[in-house]
């Protein structure tokens, strides 16, 4: 089965929020570089997604000029879709469905901003349409909201999300389980000759 990553919203957007300074992971790029480079060595297919809301004015209307990947990210490669959203989650409003369906896709890794919005929105929706989900906690961030803080946001998101729509992992756990299966891969080749 094919796999995809989809990077969700890690754009400069929320940086220039005042929420950003309480961010729960300030530094998500570096998890999520580390992810996007698994994926590529993988062969899987990256998706970048963008959430934008025109004519707004705010720093998630295109015209803001904040509504571009993070500088510190890889960049995309030119077979890379980078798609624009205005949805919460990047099935809705996107031809994102396609673009798996075109790859043979029918497995999902999911990171980005916000955990409990947009990335556990589209792990929902990814998992009703039937893709095998896995969310990435730690390259994942969020603010607090109310009376709870983006911990105690990231941990409910998880536990609503585990087993039911979704594996929860991390990259470090993800990055693991590719060096078992290359190396599994070594010992059956060698066997083989």
């Amino acid at each position: 089965m094919n796999r995809a990553l989809i990077v969700v919203d890690v754009q400069e957007s929320f940086r220039v929020r005042p929420q950003w300074a309480d961010t729960l992971n300030p530094t998500v790029a570096e998890p999520v570089n580390r992810l996007v480079d698994l994926a590529r060595a993988a062969g899987d297919l990256v998706v970048w997604v963008l959430h934008t809301e025109p004519g707004t004015g705010n720093p998630f209307d295109p015209e803001s000029g904040n509504v571009r990947l993070f500088a510190e990210l890889s960049e995309p490669l030119p077979d890379e879709p980078v798609l624009r959203k205005t949805s919460h989650n990047a099935f809705t409003t996107t031809n994102l469905q396609q673009i798996l369906t075109a790859h043979g896709v029918g497995e999902l890794r999911v990171c980005g901003i916000r955990a409990e919005q947009c990335v556990e929105t589209t792990t929902r929706v990814g998992s009703d349409l039937g893709y095998a989900m896995t969310f990435v906690s730690d390259a994942t961030s969020t603010d607090p909201l109310g009376r709870f803080s983006a911990a105690d946001i990231l941990e409910r998101t998880e536990a609503v999300l585990r087993d039911r729509f979704a594996r929860i992992a991390t990259v470090a756990e993800l990055e693991s389980e590719a060096e078992s299966e290359a190396e599994s891969e070594v010992r059956v080749t060698a066997s083989a000759t």
